[in-house]
């Protein structure tokens, strides 16, 4: 599975933003989908997860309430749309895949995913 995120950009502080992650395999549905960030200085971290049949999402503490993850899994992508956004969700943000076959299970620890995109930045100014 190659997955590859878009949609980051720069933004004022309280603005929302909508980032995708396009996946290239023709099974994307049988994969779980997780988002993590990594800011200047500091270690990766898991946001928001999304299971492959899309009923079972979870989000970090830091995001909950302003971020809502989805799939689409005919269209082969995950969306997370991100709203009041504030100056320390700046970060490169990544996606990740990993096959499961439990539909509803949700990952969010990058040492549980297998394919990662190469990011994109998220730049929230103050």
């Amino acid at each position: 599975v190659r997955v590859a995120e878009s949609g980051g950009g720069l933004v004022q502080a309280g603005g929302s933003l909508r980032i995708s992650c396009a996946a290239s395999e023709t099974i994307f549905n049988i994969n779980a989908m997780g988002w993590f960030r990594q800011a200047p200085g500091k270690e990766r971290e898991g946001i928001s997860c999304v299971s492959r049949n899309g009923t079972n999402t979870n989000y970090a503490q830091a995001v909950k309430g302003r971020f809502t993850v989805s799939r689409d899994n005919a269209g082969k992508t995950a969306y997370l749309q991100m709203s009041n956004l504030e100056p320390e969700d700046t970060a490169v943000y990544y996606c990740a895949a990993r096959p499961t076959f439990v539909a509803t299970m949700c990952y969010m620890t990058s040492k549980e995913m297998y394919f990662w995109g190469r990011g994109t930045q998220v730049t929230v100014s103050s």
